[in-house]
């Protein structure tokens, strides 16, 4: 029991270039978060040093602004996500469904 409506839809180019581009744009963001949240992890664990160091004359250190970083990186990416759904994405949805209605 399968609906032809899917398989149209799963058969059309439009689908498998949606589903090739945005599998391709998440395993990339992935790739990007993993390797800047365990590159901070490593260096707290590796270099303690590093990230002790004080900035300036307070009390802060070089590990806040960079966990900081970490933090803002990971809202960054959310955001090209979001943009590149809500833009190309959805467009390719939209030309799929029309053309699967037919």
């Amino acid at each position: 029991m399968s609906d032809p409506v899917v398989q149209k839809i799963q058969s059309h180019p439009k689908y498998l270039e949606l589903r090739s581009k945005r599998n391709r744009l998440g395993v990339f963001l992935t790739v990007l978060m993993l390797v800047a949240y365990y590159g901070y992890i490593a260096l707290i664990a590796f270099d303690k040093k590093f990230l002790a160091q004080s900035i300036g004359s307070g009390v802060t250190t070089l590990g806040i602004p960079i966990g900081l970083g970490v933090i803002l990186f990971t809202i960054v990416i959310t955001g090209i996500y979001v943009r590149r759904a809500n833009g190309e994405f959805d467009a390719l949805t939209k030309q799929i469904l029309k053309d699967a209605s037919k």
